[in-house]
Protein backbone atom coordinates (compact mmCIF):
# COMPACT_ATOMS: atom_id res chain seq x y z
CA UNK A 1 0.00 0.00 0.00
CA UNK A 2 1.33 3.50 -0.75
CA UNK A 3 0.84 6.94 1.41
CA UNK A 4 -2.95 7.11 -0.47
CA UNK A 5 -3.85 3.36 0.30
CA UNK A 6 -3.15 2.00 -2.77
CA UNK A 7 -2.42 -1.69 -3.35
CA UNK A 8 0.00 -1.78 -6.41
CA UNK A 9 -3.25 -3.90 -8.26
CA UNK A 10 -4.88 -0.54 -8.17
CA UNK A 11 -2.19 1.22 -9.83
CA UNK A 12 -2.51 0.51 -13.74
CA UNK A 13 0.49 -0.41 -15.39
CA UNK A 14 -1.23 -1.89 -18.39
CA UNK A 15 -2.36 1.45 -20.40
CA UNK A 16 0.18 4.51 -20.80
CA UNK A 17 -0.35 7.60 -18.44
CA UNK A 18 0.10 10.63 -20.16
CA UNK A 19 2.12 12.05 -16.84
CA UNK A 20 4.57 9.15 -17.01
CA UNK A 21 4.63 9.62 -20.97
CA UNK A 22 5.49 13.23 -20.88
CA UNK A 23 7.95 12.06 -17.41
CA UNK A 24 9.73 10.43 -20.43
CA UNK A 25 9.45 13.06 -22.90
CA UNK A 26 11.92 14.96 -20.25
CA UNK A 27 13.90 12.26 -19.91
CA UNK A 28 12.53 10.90 -16.40
CA UNK A 29 12.83 7.14 -14.66
CA UNK A 30 10.07 7.37 -13.92
CA UNK A 31 7.73 5.26 -15.88
CA UNK A 32 7.17 1.90 -17.51
CA UNK A 33 7.80 0.12 -20.82
CA UNK A 34 4.07 0.55 -21.98
CA UNK A 35 4.41 4.40 -21.14
CA UNK A 36 8.04 4.05 -22.69
CA UNK A 37 6.41 2.70 -25.62
CA UNK A 38 3.39 5.15 -26.56
CA UNK A 39 5.76 7.67 -26.09
CA UNK A 40 8.10 6.60 -28.67
CA UNK A 41 4.90 6.10 -31.28
CA UNK A 42 4.43 9.91 -30.18
CA UNK A 43 8.29 11.11 -31.11
CA UNK A 44 8.30 9.59 -34.31
CA UNK A 45 4.88 11.16 -35.17
CA UNK A 46 6.23 14.39 -33.90
CA UNK A 47 10.26 14.72 -33.38
CA UNK A 48 9.57 17.56 -31.51
CA UNK A 49 7.47 16.60 -28.63
CA UNK A 50 10.54 16.14 -26.78
CA UNK A 51 11.68 19.80 -26.97
CA UNK A 52 7.86 20.80 -26.57
CA UNK A 53 7.63 19.23 -23.18
CA UNK A 54 10.93 21.23 -22.32
CA UNK A 55 10.14 24.28 -23.25
CA UNK A 56 6.62 24.03 -21.26
CA UNK A 57 8.80 22.80 -18.30
CA UNK A 58 10.91 25.75 -18.75
CA UNK A 59 7.43 28.42 -19.49
CA UNK A 60 6.20 26.78 -16.25
CA UNK A 61 9.46 27.26 -13.79
CA UNK A 62 9.57 31.39 -15.68
CA UNK A 63 5.62 31.84 -14.67
CA UNK A 64 6.32 30.87 -11.14
CA UNK A 65 9.24 32.68 -10.59
CA UNK A 66 6.92 35.64 -12.09
CA UNK A 67 3.88 35.53 -9.75
CA UNK A 68 5.66 34.97 -6.22
CA UNK A 69 8.22 37.72 -7.56
CA UNK A 70 4.18 39.54 -7.84
CA UNK A 71 3.59 38.87 -4.18
CA UNK A 72 1.72 35.53 -4.32
CA UNK A 73 2.74 32.83 -1.57
CA UNK A 74 0.23 30.22 -2.09
CA UNK A 75 -0.02 28.08 -5.13
CA UNK A 76 -2.18 25.15 -6.41
CA UNK A 77 -0.44 23.03 -8.90
CA UNK A 78 -2.95 21.05 -10.52
CA UNK A 79 -1.84 18.28 -12.96
CA UNK A 80 1.53 17.69 -10.75
CA UNK A 81 2.58 14.84 -13.02
CA UNK A 82 5.82 12.85 -12.10
CA UNK A 83 8.07 15.33 -9.94
CA UNK A 84 11.16 16.61 -11.95
CA UNK A 85 13.52 19.01 -10.09
CA UNK A 86 13.27 21.68 -9.96
CA UNK A 87 9.36 21.52 -8.76
CA UNK A 88 7.17 23.97 -8.40
CA UNK A 89 8.07 24.66 -4.65
CA UNK A 90 11.55 24.16 -5.48
CA UNK A 91 11.37 26.96 -7.95
CA UNK A 92 8.93 29.73 -5.77
CA UNK A 93 10.97 28.71 -2.56
CA UNK A 94 14.18 30.10 -4.16
CA UNK A 95 12.36 33.44 -4.27
CA UNK A 96 10.30 33.05 -1.23
CA UNK A 97 11.15 30.53 1.47
CA UNK A 98 7.48 30.89 2.93
CA UNK A 99 5.19 30.02 -0.27
CA UNK A 100 2.47 27.37 0.62
CA UNK A 101 2.04 24.63 -2.20
CA UNK A 102 -1.02 21.97 -2.96
CA UNK A 103 -0.30 19.45 -5.62
CA UNK A 104 -2.87 18.05 -7.33
CA UNK A 105 -2.46 14.54 -9.88
CA UNK A 106 -5.30 11.99 -10.29
CA UNK A 107 -2.06 9.13 -11.02
CA UNK A 108 -1.52 6.93 -7.52
CA UNK A 109 2.15 6.85 -8.44
CA UNK A 110 2.36 10.02 -8.94
CA UNK A 111 1.24 10.56 -4.91
CA UNK A 112 3.68 7.44 -4.19
CA UNK A 113 6.40 10.12 -4.98
CA UNK A 114 4.77 13.01 -3.36
CA UNK A 115 5.90 12.46 -0.05
CA UNK A 116 9.45 11.93 -0.93
CA UNK A 117 9.77 14.58 -3.52
CA UNK A 118 7.29 17.12 -3.22
CA UNK A 119 6.25 17.28 0.38
CA UNK A 120 8.62 16.58 2.54
CA UNK A 121 9.99 20.02 3.40
CA UNK A 122 6.59 21.07 5.10
CA UNK A 123 4.16 23.84 4.00
CA UNK A 124 3.09 21.64 1.22
CA UNK A 125 0.57 19.10 0.43
CA UNK A 126 -0.49 16.44 -1.88
CA UNK A 127 -4.75 16.03 -3.43
CA UNK A 128 -5.37 12.74 -5.29
CA UNK A 129 -8.06 13.82 -7.04
CA UNK A 130 -9.66 14.45 -10.48
CA UNK A 131 -9.52 17.86 -12.52
CA UNK A 132 -12.92 16.90 -13.72
CA UNK A 133 -14.55 17.35 -10.22
CA UNK A 134 -13.38 21.01 -9.07
CA UNK A 135 -15.72 21.25 -6.23
CA UNK A 136 -14.56 18.27 -4.35
CA UNK A 137 -10.87 19.30 -5.29
CA UNK A 138 -11.18 22.72 -3.68
CA UNK A 139 -12.82 20.88 -0.73
CA UNK A 140 -10.07 18.71 -0.45
CA UNK A 141 -8.78 19.23 2.98
CA UNK A 142 -4.73 19.54 2.18
CA UNK A 143 -6.27 22.64 -0.01
CA UNK A 144 -8.01 23.68 2.95
CA UNK A 145 -5.36 23.67 5.20
CA UNK A 146 -2.90 25.33 3.21
CA UNK A 147 -4.46 27.90 0.80
CA UNK A 148 -6.07 31.11 2.47
CA UNK A 149 -8.98 32.10 -0.09
CA UNK A 150 -9.33 35.22 0.85
CA UNK A 151 -5.41 36.07 -0.02
CA UNK A 152 -4.18 36.15 -3.89
CA UNK A 153 -3.32 32.30 -5.23
CA UNK A 154 -1.83 31.13 -8.32
CA UNK A 155 -3.50 28.48 -10.03
CA UNK A 156 -1.36 26.18 -12.16
CA UNK A 157 -2.69 24.47 -15.03
CA UNK A 158 0.32 23.56 -17.18
CA UNK A 159 -0.18 20.80 -19.96
CA UNK A 160 -3.06 19.54 -18.40
CA UNK A 161 -6.79 20.65 -19.99
CA UNK A 162 -6.09 19.24 -23.06
CA UNK A 163 -6.84 15.99 -21.27
CA UNK A 164 -9.82 16.74 -20.74
CA UNK A 165 -12.39 16.53 -23.41
CA UNK A 166 -14.84 18.88 -25.20
CA UNK A 167 -18.01 17.06 -23.11
CA UNK A 168 -16.55 17.22 -19.64
CA UNK A 169 -16.97 20.87 -20.09
CA UNK A 170 -12.67 22.15 -19.91
CA UNK A 171 -14.32 25.74 -19.53
CA UNK A 172 -16.23 24.92 -16.73
CA UNK A 173 -14.15 23.14 -14.58
CA UNK A 174 -11.96 26.54 -15.19
CA UNK A 175 -14.34 28.93 -14.28
CA UNK A 176 -15.20 26.66 -11.37
CA UNK A 177 -11.49 26.95 -9.94
CA UNK A 178 -11.28 30.56 -10.63
CA UNK A 179 -14.56 31.92 -9.35
CA UNK A 180 -13.09 30.58 -6.14
CA UNK A 181 -9.86 32.92 -6.34
CA UNK A 182 -9.83 36.34 -4.67
CA UNK A 183 -8.80 39.52 -6.77
CA UNK A 184 -5.16 39.88 -7.22
CA UNK A 185 -4.93 35.91 -8.21
CA UNK A 186 -3.13 34.69 -11.34
CA UNK A 187 -3.81 31.21 -13.65
CA UNK A 188 -1.04 29.93 -15.37
CA UNK A 189 -1.96 27.92 -18.23
CA UNK A 190 -0.12 26.13 -21.30
CA UNK A 191 -2.21 23.98 -23.72
CA UNK A 192 -1.53 21.91 -26.76
CA UNK A 193 -3.10 22.97 -30.08
CA UNK A 194 -3.21 21.49 -33.78
CA UNK A 195 -2.53 24.78 -35.00
CA UNK A 196 1.39 24.18 -35.71
CA UNK A 197 1.30 20.60 -37.50
CA UNK A 198 -0.27 18.74 -40.40
CA UNK A 199 -3.57 17.31 -39.17
CA UNK A 200 -2.67 13.60 -40.17
CA UNK A 201 -0.19 13.73 -37.92
CA UNK A 202 -2.12 15.22 -35.33
CA UNK A 203 -4.96 12.27 -35.41
CA UNK A 204 -1.94 9.64 -35.74
CA UNK A 205 -0.39 10.92 -32.50
CA UNK A 206 -4.80 11.37 -30.62
CA UNK A 207 -4.81 7.85 -31.50
CA UNK A 208 -1.67 6.96 -29.78
CA UNK A 209 -3.61 8.65 -26.49
CA UNK A 210 -6.30 6.67 -27.45
CA UNK A 211 -5.57 4.11 -25.86
CA UNK A 212 -4.11 5.82 -22.53
CA UNK A 213 -5.84 6.47 -19.38
CA UNK A 214 -6.76 9.92 -21.25
CA UNK A 215 -7.41 11.28 -24.28
CA UNK A 216 -5.34 14.08 -26.27
CA UNK A 217 -7.98 17.28 -26.95
CA UNK A 218 -6.12 19.65 -29.13
CA UNK A 219 -7.27 23.33 -29.33
CA UNK A 220 -7.13 26.21 -31.36
CA UNK A 221 -5.29 29.49 -29.84
CA UNK A 222 -9.12 31.15 -29.47
CA UNK A 223 -10.45 28.31 -27.19
CA UNK A 224 -7.29 28.53 -25.16
CA UNK A 225 -7.23 32.26 -24.88
CA UNK A 226 -11.51 31.91 -23.40
CA UNK A 227 -10.03 30.26 -20.31
CA UNK A 228 -8.46 33.66 -19.22
CA UNK A 229 -12.37 34.95 -18.88
CA UNK A 230 -12.14 37.04 -16.28
CA UNK A 231 -8.18 37.88 -15.98
CA UNK A 232 -5.57 39.74 -17.66
CA UNK A 233 -2.96 38.36 -19.56
CA UNK A 234 0.22 39.50 -18.45
CA UNK A 235 3.22 40.27 -21.15
CA UNK A 236 3.38 39.11 -23.88
CA UNK A 237 -0.07 37.46 -23.99
CA UNK A 238 -1.08 33.74 -25.12
CA UNK A 239 2.10 32.94 -27.18
CA UNK A 240 3.94 29.64 -27.45
CA UNK A 241 6.38 28.46 -24.69
CA UNK A 242 9.40 30.10 -26.19
CA UNK A 243 8.76 33.32 -26.37
CA UNK A 244 7.15 33.75 -22.41
CA UNK A 245 9.32 36.26 -21.11
CA UNK A 246 12.22 34.54 -22.15
CA UNK A 247 15.25 35.15 -19.67
CA UNK A 248 17.73 35.54 -23.08
CA UNK A 249 16.90 36.27 -26.79
CA UNK A 250 14.86 33.58 -28.50
CA UNK A 251 16.97 31.70 -31.65
CA UNK A 252 14.90 32.54 -34.99
CA UNK A 253 14.77 29.06 -35.31
CA UNK A 254 11.77 27.84 -37.08
CA UNK A 255 11.11 24.36 -34.85
CA UNK A 256 10.68 27.10 -31.75
CA UNK A 257 8.07 28.79 -33.91
CA UNK A 258 6.60 25.45 -34.61
CA UNK A 259 5.85 23.91 -31.12
CA UNK A 260 2.41 23.02 -30.69
CA UNK A 261 1.77 25.16 -27.13
CA UNK A 262 -0.10 27.86 -26.26
CA UNK A 263 0.79 29.33 -22.74
CA UNK A 264 -0.13 32.33 -20.67
CA UNK A 265 -0.57 34.00 -17.41
CA UNK A 266 -3.21 36.34 -16.61
CA UNK A 267 -4.04 38.13 -13.03
CA UNK A 268 -7.94 38.47 -11.95
CA UNK A 269 -9.13 41.61 -12.28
Amino acid sequence: MDAEGFSAEQIDTSRPHPARMYDYYLGGQDNYEVDRTAAERVIKLLPDIRLAARENRSFMHRATRAVVGRGVRQIIDVGTGIPTSPNTHEVARALAPDVRIAYVDNDPIVSAYAGAKLTNEGNAGFVLADLRDPEALLRHPAVADLIDFDQPVALLLVAILHFIEDGEDPAGIVKTLTEALPRGSYLVLSHATHDFHDARQLAAVRDVYKNATATLTLRPRDQVAAYFDGFELLEPGLVQPPFWAPEAPVPNDPVLRGLGFYCGVGVKS
